[in-house]
């Protein structure tokens, strides 16, 4: 299996070296060369097996032969026993139409664990195998650092760098990150948004020698293997609705477009979904560029569902690639656009081909808040802000067709109980893991909104010999 770059401008590479390199050279992004297709009878085959079984045999083809069939099914089965919930993913029906997927049962509480601690084992393998070390680096919002930290904790073959925007993600959050003793471990608090943190990761990849020496890896949703991992729970869900002989919609909260994408790879390999509805925060970037074709940066607001207060929406590029026909010259002027001016235009083409992939819908503080008090008194399901923006979507998008509608519950209302609280006036349980970082020591550098003190910091401070190579 072969990946090629949304920009066209660098090596087609195998699965094992993109799982490792995460940014392309030509600061675009790796999909596969061609989409493998699996048969609606091997689909159909799926029905009632395991997760892991089911992830083994999504898997197996976007792997190719980077790993053998036996080490790949010992890391799928090792990364899913770390959830709470035997089915891994669980289905919750909130009415006739709805159903709520809970990703949140790994052991951070939110979605990215499903693929955080698959990656984690097969990037720790893959750089023991070659001999080598390398420095991850990633920048969160919130819920990608602390599944980071966590599934990279202690491993011998990385040290991990999270940046994080100081003050603006949930205490719990925070904490799940900070508390962490490991020494391979490190947490950088910028004094910037979320996407000024982005923006620093994604300079430190185009830093050629810096990325190097550093042997730098990269762990956000860029990173193919984090999409590739997501893809298995649309197929899992889809299986206990009745697929593939019946199509299902999904609503996604999105911020940085990386679940939803992963949706788009389910059916590109052969999942019938007949829609995927993009939900967002009052942060609409997405939703304004589904609606008018016009995606242009207007400034982050801060809300209750922080992991969507994100206007550089990197995983979207995949998207774009998709809709102008894998064309990389059109990709390269989209962004060449944006870099300088802040926005670019979908043409109408393109746009409508957009359209026909995703919906869109937006949900405001009071909007999110009418949604968790509503769903908890109907359903006693007490959502997080972000899923919350997620359910008012799929109301305010609802279909009439009876087609069935999942909603994808990205993390566990534990995770933003103030936020829960101030919106619904409903106390949240917090789970005695929860309750538990409060009582721990917190490690963090509060480093300034700059690149070059953020580099340094990094160079002092990993295990990476200058002039290692990942």
């Amino acid at each position: 299996m072969n990946y090629v770059s949304t920009r066209g401008q660098a090596p087609v590479l195998g699965f094992e070296d993109v799982l490792l390199t995460g940014l392309a050279s030509d600061g675009g992004l790796y999909v596969p060369e061609t989409w493998p297709v699996l048969k609606q009878s091997e689909i159909r085959a799926l029905r009632g097996r395991p997760y892991a079984d089911v992830a083994h045999a999504v898997l197996s083809p976007l792997v190719g032969d980077a790993f053998a069939p036996a080490e790949l099914k010992s890391m799928i089965d090792e990364a899913y026993a770390t959830f709470s919930h035997q089915a891994v993913v669980p289905l919750k029906q909130l009415s006739e139409d709805l159903w709520l997927l809970e990703l949140f049962h790994g052991p951070t509480l939110a979605f990215k664990d499903v693929a955080m601690q698959l990656l984690a084992r097969m990037m720790d393998a893959a750089l023991t195998r070659r001999g080598q070390r390398a420095t991850v680096i990633g920048a969160t919002s919130g819920d990608t650092g602390g599944a980071a930290i966590e599934a990279f904790r202690g491993r011998k073959a990385v040290d991990i760098f999270i940046l994080h925007p100081h003050g603006r993600v949930s205490e719990v959050q925070r904490r799940q990150m900070t508390t962490v003793p490991e020494a391979n471990v490190h947490n950088i608090a910028v004094e910037g948004t979320f996407d000024d943190c982005q923006n620093m990761v994604k300079a430190m990849f185009g830093d050629t020698a810096f990325r190097r020496n550093m042997a730098l890896a990269g762990v956000n949703s860029i990173n193919w293997a984090r999409i590739m991992a997501q893809a298995v729970y649309y197929f899992t869900s889809a299986l206990a609705l009745g697929g593939p002989d019946r199509p299902v919609r999904y609503v996604v909260p999105s911020g940085n477009f990386g679940d939803i994408f992963a949706g788009y790879v389910a059916k590109q390999m052969g999942l019938p979904v007949e829609q995927l509805v993009i939900a967002t925060n009052v942060n609409d970037i997405l939703a304004r560029t589904v609606h008018t074709g016009r995606y242009e940066i207007t400034g982050v607001v801060e809300t209750s569902s922080p992991s969507m207060d994100i206007q550089i929406s990197s995983n979207f590029e995949r998207l774009l690639f998709e809709v102008h026909g894998r064309n990389a010259d059109s990709v390269q002027r989209l962004m060449s656009s944006l870099k300088q001016s802040g926005a670019f235009t979908v043409e109408s083409d393109e746009l409508v081909r957009l359209q026909q992939e995703c919906g869109a819908g937006t949900a405001d503080e009071a909007q999110v808040g009418a949604a968790i008090k509503a769903t908890f008194g109907a359903t006693g399901e007490l959502l997080d802000p972000h899923s919350a923006v997620g359910v008012h979507v799929a109301g305010q998008t609802a279909h009439e067709s009876h087609v069935p509608t999942v909603c994808l519950a990205t993390a566990h209302a534990a995770k933003f109980p103030e936020a829960v609280k101030s919106l619904s006036g409903i106390d949240v349980p917090l789970p005695e893991r929860v309750v538990a970082l409060y009582e721990k020591t917190e490690r963090l550098d509060v480093l300034p909104n700059d690149l070059a003190a953020v580099q340094a910091h990094i160079a002092g401070n990993t295990s990476v010999e200058a002039g290692a190579a990942a």
